[in-house]
């Protein structure tokens, strides 16, 4: 069997089943196999780095430095052309060869099958580079996703008689947690509502802050473990300055992990 075909290297190393004629061929043939075993590394390295997250973005310079070696390449490789021809003398004209150049298409197989799959193996990569840049793109404008970990219904107490509230914890994909507490409470009072977290033995609360309306949503602090603090309070502040909860509860009620 001949050697494998470039195009079939290719399709090979990102995931198609040989044929038992390739394996065989495989098994026996050393080139071939080594050329298939670096393109199956070039494609496990471009897959192992997609889950990498942010790809960073190079300072300009680096495409400054860049364009300024591939601009200076041809005009390199023309002076120094245009130099050795002034400098050689004028060739005598040469006696007609006793032996016919070998035709291009004579050209022996195996260095025409490695130059072919040098070219695949750079194309491979360059395609491999232009998914990892669109994954990166990906993660830099997509919308950080979320996910729902707790609920809770606030009851009212008997000095806010009508009043109900609820209360969602959500998760977002880098680890932040929010509370958004919604409330129905047609007794505004005086002063203002803050949103607390308690302990189930009421030993110890948290402040997220101001409640500006009918709904708002607060970070959870890091070092806040909500098994802990598994109460969400609303409370009927006044405007006295104390940072101190007044014991003025409006809603309370349990959260409950999904």
């Amino acid at each position: 069997m001949p050697h494998l075909d470039p195009e079939r290297f290719a399709l090979v190393a990102v995931g198609e089943a040989v044929t038992d004629a390739e394996q065989e061929h495989l098994a026996t043939c050393d080139a071939c196999a080594i050329e298939l075993a670096g393109l199956e590394h070039t494609v496990a390295v471009g897959r192992s780095t997609v889950s990498l997250g942010e790809l960073e973005t190079p300072p300009e310079r680096v495409w400054d430095r860049i364009l300024d070696e591939v601009r200076s390449q041809p005009a390199a490789a023309s002076d120094a052309s245009t130099a050795a021809s002034a400098a050689a003398p004028a060739p005598a004209a040469a006696p007609a060869p006793a032996v016919a150049p070998v035709p291009v298409e004579n050209e022996q197989p195996e260095r025409r099958r490695t130059r072919r799959g040098g070219r695949m193996l750079l194309t491979l990569a360059a395609s491999i580079a232009a998914v990892l840049a669109i994954v990166g793109v990906w993660n830099l404008v997509r919308a950080p996703q979320s996910v729902e970990i707790a609920s809770a219904t606030l009851a009212a107490f008997p000095d806010h008689p009508g009043a109900t509230g609820t209360a969602q914890v959500t998760e977002l994909s880098d680890g932040e947690r929010t509370l958004t507490v919604s409330l129905d409470d047609s007794d505004d009072g005086d002063g203002f509502r803050e949103v607390w977290l308690i302990t189930e033995d009421a030993s110890a609360l948290v402040s997220l802050g101001e409640l500006d309306g009918r709904k708002g949503t607060f970070v959870v602090p890091a070092d806040v473990d909500l098994r802990d603090y598994i109460l969400v309070d609303v409370s009927q502040e006044p405007l006295d300055g104390d940072p101190t909860h007044s014991g003025d509860s409006i809603v309370r009620g349990q959260l409950d992990f999904s």
